[in-house]
Formats: structure tokens, sequence, C-alpha cells
């Protein structure tokens, strides 16, 4: 996903989710059936919309979602393309702290066969959700680690948390 949505805005969130199904399958041209009528497809894209919290929203107009909501069908989409790695540019831009965290604690359940990679300047929220953390400077690799190597090396935090090496 990107920082910048690519929706339908004139399609549900159903609706949106089948037609990404029925893509990945090779059957969205076809055109003597709606999107609904795809039987297979929706029922999978009902799970999606299960697994990302996003049931109450099925029937919405995409337009009418609030941000927050509309990330969260953005990786429901990417999602249904059964990727084996989810690439997410900040996905947490733009999004008020408590629709941040929602959104992370959804992508924290999502199973353990897709890897989820996010690029995410918003340290609070990269310490709670990573299980391994690559830190960069200037487009180049600082360092790697689990969250407690990361909060604890001296480069770190000279770098990124602002605090000057005593020594």
């Amino acid at each position: 996903t990107f920082q910048f949505n690519t929706l339908f805005p004139g399609l549900t969130v159903l609706e949106s989710v089948v037609l990404a199904v029925c893509e990945r399958q090779g059957n969205a041209g076809v055109w003597h059936r709606t999107v609904l009528q795809q039987r297979e497809a929706a029922d999978e894209a009902n799970a999606l919309l299960q697994t990302l919290q996003l049931t109450r929203e099925r029937d919405e107009l995409t337009r009418n979602l609030a941000y927050g909501k509309q990330r969260l069908l953005e990786i429901a989409l990417a999602l249904a393309t059964k990727p084996a790695i989810l690439l997410l540019d900040e996905p947490a831009a733009g999004i008020p702290a408590g629709e941040s965290a929602e959104l992370f604690g959804v992508l924290a359940k999502l199973p353990r066969d897709v890897t989820v990679l996010f690029i995410e300047h918003d340290m609070d929220l990269v310490f709670r959700f990573a299980e391994r953390i690559t830190v960069m400077v200037a487009g180049r690799v600082l360092t790697e680690g689990t969250p407690a190597e990361i909060a604890a090396d001296p480069r770190v935090k000279e770098v990124y948390l602002g605090e000057a090496q005593h020594g």
C-alpha cells in the first residue's frame, strides 16, 4: 500500500474486495455477472473483511469511509491478491492516534503466512508491533535487530532519539 490510497470511491467495501479477489482469480473481466454474484469470491472477501474488522462497513461506499477505515480497506485489497509479503509505506500516516492503534492491532492479528514489512517513522508504533527492525540512515542500514536490541543501541539513540553519546 502507499501513503495515499487509490480506492474505488463508487464501489462498496465488499464490492471492492470481491473485485480484487476476482482479479487474482482471473475472472474480473466476466461482465455477464455482477461482482456480488461471484459467490466464492464474495465469501473470501467477507472473510477478509472480518479479519480486518470491516464487517460493519461492508455495504458502505468507499468514499464515505473514515480515512483509517480506507487504509484498512486498502490492506484488504492487497491481501486479496494473496501476497507472500505485504509492504506498507507509512500505514499510519494521516490517521489519528486512536485509529492508528486500531490499524496496527488488526495487522498484528494477520495470519503468520504473510510477512508484513512496513516503513514507519512513528517509533512508538514500530516498537509496539515489530518483531524485527532495520534502522536506516541516509539510505543505508545502520543496524538490525529485535525491538529490545534496537532500543538499547547507542547509535540509534543518537540518530533517532536525539540522545548524545557520552563517553
